[in-house]
């Protein structure tokens, strides 16, 4: 899996004018899935973003966590993110997974970044897109932060 990891301080995902997910400070994942991924990559993805030290603390150092923040998550299926464009002039997708592979996997990483945000803490809001909609995504990026993070290779 990859994922597009941005902070932001606030970012909201709408669905022809109707807002279907929003978030204020806090994290907005674009997840790709690739064709080899499975439950395994999801999980460790979700372990990598919310322990991930990319917020200030006091003293302006990136030191604290989403969890520490308690700032919020909104998930956005982005297969693009699997494109290779270094050929031609149209990007290619093979290198992403087929459809319903990819949805039941984001729903997973959904549903599981949910489960696993709500024991680390009550206050972590989870938010998400709808997988294979034509959606628009707004946000302020904050320093701006943004990383791209592929799951171990197998």
């Amino acid at each position: 899996m990859r994922v597009l990891l941005q902070r932001v301080a606030s970012a909201r995902v709408e669905i022809a004018r109707e807002i279907v997910g929003a978030i204020d400070l806090g994290l907005l994942i674009f997840v790709a899935v690739l064709p080899a991924d499975d439950e395994r990559d999801a999980d460790w993805l979700i372990e990598k973003l919310l322990n991930l030290r990319i917020f200030s603390d006091a003293n302006g150092k990136m030191n604290l966590s989403v969890v520490d923040v308690a700032g919020g998550l909104l998930a956005v299926s982005q297969f693009t993110l699997a494109g290779d464009a270094r050929r031609g002039r149209r990007p290619s997708f093979t290198d992403a997974a087929p459809p319903a592979q990819a949805q039941r996997l984001y729903d997973y990483f959904v549903d599981r970044l949910r489960n696993v945000a709500a024991a680390c803490s009550p206050a972590l809001q989870v938010s998400a897109g709808v997988f294979g909609a034509d959606m628009q995504v707004h946000l302020i990026n904050d320093g701006p932060v943004t990383l791209l993070i592929d799951s171990p290779t197998k």
